[in-house]
């Protein structure tokens, strides 16, 4: 575990209680309590800060946290950032939901995002010369994908599209990433894959189909929070 004592920021405030080295990040806060409650044993909450739940346990004997990050790029920058560079996380995993944009996924399939293209401007902070392609750890997509085929999932690896735009007057623009073969759309995976590389520490974003936006299917706001267990035990075995 992860000394915490003494060290706090704004959003986390661990008065003492350990973070692991890996953590499982989910952008619902009751979804990383539902995690906790569900796989960890000797759980203990790290952060309620915001409502931001975090806790840290064990999963078949090895340490890992689980915390919320909030929808969308500045959220988890923030968050991560600081579990980062503050508390010394080097391996870091969202598990979230996404949009399907392939004729070839359906609801609950999982998407492993080998890299994370993005209509933000996230990377201007760091003045590169040219344009910044995010990719997530091959280590830990290497991990994932084994660990998916031993469960038997239905997984699908490649580029998803994280966007800073929920409600897009643009109507085309699903359509224009699906042209460019991204296999789904969500909301913060760039931003932590940013993070991680200029922090050069590990990350890797999962994924459940929870609705298919060409198809227009649609789980329920329940089932997101809940039912994504395939999702969460192929994220809890990188620990």
């Amino acid at each position: 575990m992860l000394e915490t004592t003494g060290k706090s920021t704004p959003h986390i405030q661990p008065q003492g209680a350990p973070i692991a080295e890996t953590i499982l990040l989910p952008g619902d806060p009751l979804r990383a309590k539902f995690i906790a409650e569900t796989y960890l044993e000797d759980a203990q909450q790290f952060n309620q800060v915001r409502g931001m739940l975090g806790f840290t346990g064990t999963y078949q004997g090895k340490e890992v946290s689980v915390m919320g990050t909030g929808m969308g790029m500045p959220s988890m920058g923030i968050y991560s950032w600081e579990l980062i560079n503050v508390f010394g996380v080097k391996n870091l995993i969202r598990v979230g939901s996404c949009g399907a944009l392939q004729d070839e996924l359906n609801l609950y399939d999982v998407v492993i995002a080998q890299g994370a293209s993005t209509d933000s401007n996230y990377a201007g902070q760091y003045q590169l010369p040219g344009t910044f392609a995010p990719l997530g750890s091959y280590r830990l997509l290497e991990q994932a994908k084994r660990a998916a085929d031993e469960q038997g999932a239905r997984t699908h690896v490649g580029g998803v599209v994280s966007s800073d735009v929920f409600y897009n007057a643009n109507v085309q623009v699903n359509h224009r990433w699906a042209s460019m073969g991204m296999l789904a759309v969500e909301m913060e995976a760039a931003a932590l894959y940013m993070n991680a590389a200029a922090a050069g520490v590990a990350a890797l974003a999962l994924f459940t189909v929870s609705d298919h936006i060409m198809r227009q299917e649609e789980t329920t706001p329940e089932e997101r929070q809940t039912a994504f267990t395939q999702m969460m035990e192929i994220a809890l075995s990188l620990a």
